[in-house]
């Protein structure tokens, strides 16, 4: 498909295959479209989603579902303090026989792999997916095995629980393109989330998403314009979010307007790379399609800054001391950031 070749018809073809989905998700889950609607971005993007929230907020429920829906293979790995990178991966097996070793492959050979309580495992567990999720594919002894295509890891962590786990680095939460925070249920949403009695699960849901349809949406991603002042904006944003800014030109003016305001830097100690500005252009096309538009508006961007940006940020101790989130520094950005 050719640079801006794409139709109104196939913009109104993918808004209503994504409508089709949400409501096939809705007949299980209660609420959390903000979920939803982040593991479908992430995963016409190609990239892969954090979730994190406390036990009993369904997002085990949410992935299988969305499992379903795609129609593409799934496996799901429970994490846990002594399990061994091979049990994720695979290894080598060998056969007295014949005397030679055979490949087993892990659990992680599939389309869509669920990683429960990711950060109950230790870090050698969780360095095991890094190959995976970044190159897709998987070295066992010396050989290299590509990953089944579509390949999208979604994993969970409980945010308030500290004996026996063990933090993401720093590195391995970069490989998430989206780190998304599950809330509370409304309380009329409780009351139907209780009169289902946790039979939810039970109800089935048709398959949306094929490979074919992946394929065709991605093609049209491609097609998704964005302004060079809308670039500017992104790259604005997470230039702010550097303690240093390097660049003085006027492309970084508002940065450093910004920064002479509200000195916020004091409360982050790394900021994002660019591969956080790539991200948010991808997922700012992504929303753009979901919402049948062939081009990218600044609202895009906002509307998925939270969940690109608030895992790539080292607040400071300062911030710690003060009760200043990522999320509160990455409002304030978009607040005070001037808008193409």
């Amino acid at each position: 498909m050719e640079k801006n070749d794409i139709t109104q018809a196939d913009l109104n073809e993918c808004r209503a295959l994504i409508d089709q989905c949400r409501r096939e998700v809705s007949k299980r889950l209660v609420g959390q479209l903000a979920v939803i609607e982040g593991i479908l971005t992430a995963f016409v993007a190609g990239g892969h989603v954090l979730l994190e929230g406390v036990p009993g907020l369904a997002k085990t429920l949410a992935i299988k579902t969305f499992s379903e829906v795609s129609g593409l293979d799934f496996k799901r790995v429970q994490f846990t303090p002594d399990l061994l990178p091979a049990d994720v991966s695979g290894t080598l097996i060998y056969d007295r026989s014949n005397g030679s070793f055979t490949v087993r492959k892990g659990p992680v050979f599939t389309n869509v792999l669920l990683a429960d309580e990711i950060n109950r495992a230790p870090a050698k567990v969780q360095s095991a997916l890094l190959e995976a999720m970044a190159e897709h594919q998987v070295t066992i002894g010396e050989e290299t095995y590509p990953l089944p295509d579509p390949f999208f890891v979604l994993a969970t962590q409980n945010p308030i629980e500290q004996e026996g786990t063990y933090s993401l680095p720093e590195a391995e939460l970069d490989r998430f393109l989206l780190k998304i925070t599950v809330p509370y249920p409304s309380p009329a949403e409780e009351i139907s989330i209780v009169k289902t009695s946790g039979k939810a699960s039970d109800i089935p849901v048709q398959p949306i998403f094929t490979p074919d349809v992946l394929k065709k949406f991605r093609q049209y991603l491609d097609a998704i314009v964005c302004d060079d002042a809308i670039i500017e904006y992104i790259v604005s944003l997470i230039t702010v979010t550097r303690p240093v800014v390097e660049h003085k030109d006027s492309m970084h003016r508002s940065v450093n307007v910004l920064k002479s305001q509200d000195d916020i830097t004091k409360y982050i100690s790394y900021g994002a790379s660019p591969r956080a500005g790539i991200a948010l252009l991808l997922c700012a096309k992504v929303t753009a399609l979901f919402a049948g538009r062939s081009f990218v508006l600044p609202e895009d961007i906002k509307s998925v800054a939270a969940p690109v940006l608030r895992h790539r940020l080292v607040l400071s101790y300062e911030a710690a001391a003060d009760g200043v989130t990522t999320d509160d520094l990455i409002a304030k950005i978009l607040d005070l950031m001037p808008v193409p």
